[in-house]
């Protein structure tokens, strides 16, 4: 199992949470708010999480988190994440935050300290690089993509 470095950033945001799981066998973290933001109709805001974090360091990969938005708040607010997932890249050290699009057409919504306001995961991904070719290899599906495969 790896562990993750979260540091609560007590001092601007005296009542942030430490991200958890709902449920032991759950693959995403709730993330929770650590500020009071109110989201008019149609609008966007940054709510901040009150943490940093520091992702593992392995050699030939890279490590990142996504922000997901939560099924419930989505379904029941009209509220999810705007750039879902949001990517927290491995050299990031700065506070963590959900910029939450409130799609609602009449109502406000407030984000109360506590209230879960998105999910993380984390992912660990092969360390590539991008090189130009003149010539790409050949295969049975080719350039069809786009449909081309049906309904």
């Amino acid at each position: 199992m790896h562990e993750i470095k979260i540091k609560l950033l007590v001092d601007k945001y005296p009542e942030a949470k430490m991200p958890a799981k709902a449920h032991a066998d759950d693959a995403a973290f709730d993330i929770y708010a650590a500020e009071e933001v109110m989201i008019p109709p149609g609008e966007v805001k940054l709510v901040s999480a009150g943490f940093s974090i520091e992702l593992p360091q392995e050699e030939g990969y890279l490590w990142d988190m996504e922000v997901r938005p939560r099924s419930g708040l989505a379904l029941k607010n009209a509220v999810t994440v705007h750039n879902a997932p949001g990517t927290v890249d491995q050299g990031y050290r700065g506070t963590v935050g959900v910029i939450l699009f409130n799609g609602h057409n009449t109502e406000w919504f407030d984000v109360h300290v506590g209230d879960r306001i998105g999910q993380m995961l984390f992912n660990r991904r092969l360390m590539v690089k991008l090189v130009e070719a003149d010539e790409l290899g050949d295969t049975t599906r080719g350039e069809g993509g786009f449909g081309s495969s049906g309904r």
